[in-house]
């Protein structure tokens, strides 16, 4: 249970992971000890450490690296690294892994206190992601599930992702400037896995990291930048989320790897960390709040948490503590922060060093499997 993950951690949500981002998201600050990749890719960002950033200890990005493509990178097409279980130990140890992580860790601390209404930057290339998954939802308009004998897993959805197979290099293209043409086939590979697998029908947390992958991969080429960081929680991954969203009601896709009751969701696992975060030091919204159908009603909209919720509610039936235990759970933990601390444990244990979700994930230049490597 989660109250047993957070009852004795009281350590700083941001590990040391987390400067695994720095280093390529920062132009570096005196005294920091991030990590790199081998052809030192580096991406102006947020300062080093989680504590120092919380404080607003930021280093602006220099505007020589704004438009100048990464001048040693070579692009190559991800792929799968992953097929033993004892090769688990080599992603634990890579770039990848490290940079990921990071990734997540960094937009959890942007995140912490704003609601959704938050007023935020929203730049050209946020405005441009969205563009992209609105064409992902006009598609499924334009492919309404066919009629078969199985309930589940409507076989349109293969129509809906040939055409995005078909489309994805030139819907990254739409969002990735000229002079980084040569990222976009290794990006948008990315992007194809982010929507769920077309043969078993079928969507998980697996699918949901392949989207955080995609971000990931634009901020490290320079497309995305720190002052983007709310924008890409609040505008492209909640879009996305409603896209994923339509995609499972519409073709009644499978979850990938549920757990049932006894995992957190049958789909989704990062806009619970996202979402905590958001709620850390409410005035009055506790964790406990989150069974309560009425405070749910009320604060969906400013808080991603919520609207997770009631999404589930929406979508299962029968009392919550028998569909959805784990977070049944986590309602009784007392804090926002110890949620947030729990959850992220949680990911790293039962999604991240998972055999059966990792064994999928691709690996490129812009995030390699060989081992971190020091500054």
């Amino acid at each position: 249970m989660l109250r047993d993950r957070v009852k004795d951690d009281s350590r700083p949500v941001l590990s040391s992971l987390q400067k695994a981002l720095s280093a390529w998201w920062s132009r570096g600050k005196e005294g920091s000890a991030g990590v790199k990749g081998k052809r030192g890719l580096q991406v102006s960002g947020p300062a080093p450490g989680g504590r120092k950033m919380a404080e607003g200890e930021r280093q602006p990005p220099p505007d020589s690296s704004e438009d100048a493509p990464p001048a040693t990178q070579n692009f190559i097409i991800p792929k799968k690294e992953i097929h033993t279980v004892p090769d688990m130990g080599k992603w634990k140890r890579s770039q990848a892994y490290a940079d990921y992580i990071g990734f997540i860790l960094t937009l959890n601390e942007g995140v912490k206190g704003k609601k959704l209404t938050f007023e935020y930057k929203v730049s050209e290339a946020i405005e441009k992601l969205v563009a992209l998954l609105n064409t992902l939802d006009r598609w499924i308009d334009e492919t309404p599930p066919v009629d078969q004998p199985s309930r589940f897993g409507n076989k349109a959805y293969r129509t809906w992702y040939a055409k995005l197979d078909e489309e994805a290099e030139n819907l990254v293209a739409t969002v990735v400037p000229t002079h980084l043409a040569a990222a976009v086939p290794e990006v948008a590979v990315y992007l194809k896995e982010s929507v769920g697998n077309s043969t078993r029908i079928d969507y998980g947390t697996g699918h949901e990291a392949a989207f955080a992958a995609f971000l990931c991969c634009l901020c490290k080429i320079g497309v995305l930048r720190v002052d983007d960081q709310v924008a890409i929680v609040f505008k492209v991954f909640n879009r996305y989320l409603e896209v994923m969203r339509k995609l499972q009601k519409t073709y009644r896709m499978e979850p990938a790897g549920s757990q049932g009751v006894w995992g957190l969701d049958d789909f989704q696992f990062l806009p619970f960390i996202w979402g905590s975060s958001q709620l850390i030091d409410h005035p009055y919204l506790e964790p406990r709040h989150f069974v309560d159908e009425k405070a749910v009603n009320e604060n969906h909209k400013d808080y991603m948490f919520l609207e997770c919720i009631l999404f589930i509610t929406e979508m299962k039936t029968g009392p919550f503590a028998e569909h959805s235990n784990q977070l049944w759970n986590i309602s009784a933990v007392p804090s926002w922060s110890k949620v947030n601390q729990g959850l992220i444990r949680m990911y790293k244990a039962e999604c991240l060093e998972k055999f059966p979700v990792i064994q999928h994930f691709k690996f490129g230049s812009l995030l390699p499997i060989h081992p971190v490597t020091s500054c």
